[in-house]
């Protein structure tokens, strides 16, 4: 597995691309790989996106910091966004195989580093948060950099790392770990800074103060000031007004995507512009964005228009783009803006190739791709004509009793066919792991034990990818089997060749398993996993068996 971790420092500098380009030049020399650099002349502030291995991405941090220090004046900073460094905030964010305790460890060893060799005072937020009152962001950046000399004089507010004095060059820095933060702004149809002042407060967690039609402050006969409570949780908002746009907007940042997803943002924003008499006209992501953020939209939308939201990815993405507006300002490119695709860029799999190239590959006199990558795509096709047929179900007016259930087995189906599709490959990368294991040297004892070790593992992982591959083909038979038993007639010979393409991929997955299983029978453990592929066979079998013989009946 890639251990991965992604970085988004946020730098104080929006106008100037030369500045900028030394700033990512200096982190990608380090190691890392930049994803993104999102440049905001009016914020005059520029967001950007690094990830890599955890190491590699530290080095890459500090690189920009330092080289930020070397290029931002924050003496002569000004911008519409809220500040208090020329690196303004640096988030460790953790990807894959990494855990949040380790970005909270990378976040302090890079404080330490920044504190000691830049002498820029650094405070710890959110997971890295050293004290209670220091968890939240907007709470250190309070102030921000004008009030700054005023905060290092504060015994409360001494830094976690390097002077408590005050650097007016670099400001201070805010660095620490937390999870993904969707930066996420709302257009409006107009400029008025006041309207979306007061939409941000009642949409975000904290709420705000009331204020009247002139902008003042409301309070109750004894004078104490009323406060509008927010309807969202897990959100933090503001308004501004972006000028290069024309436009006032609502900008917020999505804490948890998962409490409250963007949909929902979106919803509420045009629920809160129609009781100011102002409209949302789109919205747009300001650096990347998770895959799933997008994906719950989309099904989201589809669902309010009456359709199954178990469509493909990209029909999912497309859906989630046109209906948040993400192309209102300027345009949204899924490849460049969602996290998971900005990684795979590069990556050829063969997923990507078509199918006459991989039915040649196949076919050649080498042994991957071989049957246990045919098998998955055995197996993500039947899961997909499964998806298909249950989508065609819920279509059907007079069957409208059984669309939860074929909801339930379309969605299923959709994530049993891209797990598959990734199988395709990584049953040829465990294949080609057993061969190089083979092909290490073996002239001293020491060259063999590590020889022997890395065979163990290649075979380990080669039955591991067949027996994880079975499993799936089980399910996918079982959905098949509900979809021929309650589906629409017209769909019976999809959904029972789904169930067919199951067994096939069973079939050849159970025999991957069985030839790489190590030659030891005495093994408690080689004996079990042997025993349990031909138990999920034949309940493949079986299962398939009936479905086969009820579509027949049926039709």
């Amino acid at each position: 597995m890639n251990r991965l971790v992604e970085c988004v420092p946020n730098f104080s500098e929006g106008r100037n691309a030369d500045v900028i380009r030394a700033i990512t030049d200096a982190m990608e020399q380090a190691g890392a790989t930049l994803l993104d650099v999102d440049m905001g002349a009016a914020a005059n502030r520029t967001v950007v996106t690094i990830a890599g291995a955890p190491e590699q991405v530290l080095e890459a941090a500090f690189a920009g910091i330092r080289t930020a220090a070397e290029r931002i004046d924050m003496s002569r900073h000004s911008g519409e966004h809220p500040r208090m460094g020329a690196t303004d905030v640096c988030p460790f964010v953790p990807i894959d195989g990494v855990s949040m305790d380790e970005c909270v460890a990378l976040a302090r060893r890079l404080g330490e580093r920044v504190g000691r060799e830049l002498g820029i005072p650094v405070y710890l937020y959110e997971r890295a948060a050293t004290r209670p009152q220091r968890g939240s962001l907007a709470d250190i950046r309070q102030g921000e950099y004008e009030g700054l000399a005023s905060k290092l004089a504060s015994p409360d507010w001494a830094p976690d790392f390097g002077p408590a004095a005050f650097n007016a060059r670099s400001g201070a820095t805010v660095i620490g770990a937390r999870e993904f933060l969707i930066a996420y702004n709302i257009n409006l149809n107009t400029r008025e800074r006041l309207l979306a002042s007061r939409m941000a407060i009642r949409m975000r967690e904290g709420g705000g103060p009331a204020r009247g039609t002139d902008g003042e402050r409301l309070v109750d006969p004894a004078g104490d000031a009323l406060k509008v409570p927010g309807a969202l949780r897990a959100i933090r908002a503001v308004g501004w007004v972006i000028q290069e746009y024309g436009i006032a907007q609502v900008s917020v940042n999505v804490l948890d995507a998962s409490i409250t997803p963007l949909h929902l943002i979106y919803d509420e924003a045009k629920r809160q512009a129609a009781l100011l008499g102002i409209e949302v006209t789109g919205s747009e992501i300001v650096g990347l964005v998770p895959r799933a953020a997008l994906v719950a939209a989309g099904r989201y939308y589809l669902e309010k228009q009456g359709l199954s939201p178990a469509a493909p990815e990209s029909e999912l993405v497309h859906i989630a783009v046109r209906s948040l507006g993400l192309n209102d300002a300027k345009p949204f490119v899924p490849r460049e803006k969602v996290i998971e695709y900005r990684l795979a860029a590069g990556r050829s799999t063969l997923a990507d190739l078509s199918l006459q190239e991989f039915a040649d590959q196949v076919s050649a006199d080498a042994p991957v791709p071989g049957g246990g990558s045919v098998a998955a795509l055995a197996g993500s096709l039947g899961a997909a004509l499964a998806a298909m047929a249950g989508n065609l179900t819920i279509r059907r007016p007079e069957l409208a009793a059984v669309r939860p259930a074929m909801r339930t087995i379309a969605l299923r189906a959709q994530d049993l066919k891209a797990r598959l599709i990734q199988c395709i490959s990584e049953d040829s990368a465990a294949f080609e792991a057993v061969m190089n294991a083979n092909r290490m040297p073996k002239g001293t004892d020491a060259e063999r034990a590590l020889r022997d070790a890395a065979i163990q593992r290649a075979n380990t992982l080669a039955t591991d990818v067949p027996f994880e591959v079975l499993g799936l083909c089980e399910e996918v038979a079982r959905l098949a089997s509900q979809v021929v038993s309650d589906g629409y007639v017209s769909c019976l010979s999809d959904a029972a060749t789904a169930a067919a393409m199951a067994l096939a991929g069973a079939e050849g997955a159970a025999l991957n398993v069985r030839i790489n299983l190590p030659r030891d029978t005495t093994s408690p453990e080689v004996a079990r996993q042997g025993a349990e592929a031909i138990e999920r066979l034949d309940r493949t079998r079986e299962t398939v068996r009936r479905t086969l013989q009820s579509a027949h009946e049926r039709l």
